[in-house]
């Protein structure tokens, strides 16, 4: 029987939508971090680095481990939605990354070492990979 060229695309947009207000919602986060270094730097007249600065470190590090995860974050968002995966799960996989990213950031801001921000944003952040990566492998072998 064949497919109907037209619920097929209003399936895929009904994953692309959501998938991409949380890539925009993701760089706009990056974009956010990366001020607050230049910010910290300005602050402080440090023109590049940390300048030794426990603080401006910190910031850079909170930006650092953002870049380190965000493209994995995207990178899911995207198949899932190309795939068709269910709605939910995209949502899923979108909030439970920008919460646990938001909840590190603050977390690893306040403290240099070990916080519940830290701890819960890492445990979202893995949360939201391993049900992104369990859908695209349920996906792919469909």
């Amino acid at each position: 029987m064949p497919v109907d060229s037209t619920l097929v695309h209003l399936s895929l947009m009904a994953g692309l939508r959501p998938a991409a207000v949380y890539a925009a919602l993701i760089v706009l986060m990056g974009v956010y971090l990366a001020f607050r270094v230049i910010g910290q730097r300005r602050s402080k007249l440090i023109g590049m680095g940390d300048g030794g600065d426990k603080s401006v470190a910190r910031h850079i590090r909170v930006h650092g481990n953002f870049c380190e995860n965000a493209p994995f974050a995207l990178a899911l968002l995207i198949l899932l939605a190309l795939l068709g995966a269910p709605v939910l799960v995209i949502h899923a996989v979108g909030l439970l990354f920008l919460a646990g990213r938001a909840a590190h950031a603050f977390g690893l801001s306040r403290f240099g070492g070990s916080s519940v921000g830290r701890v819960s944003g890492m445990l979202a952040t893995f949360s939201s990979f391993l049900i992104g990566a369990g859908t695209l492998f349920w996906l792919a072998l469909q």
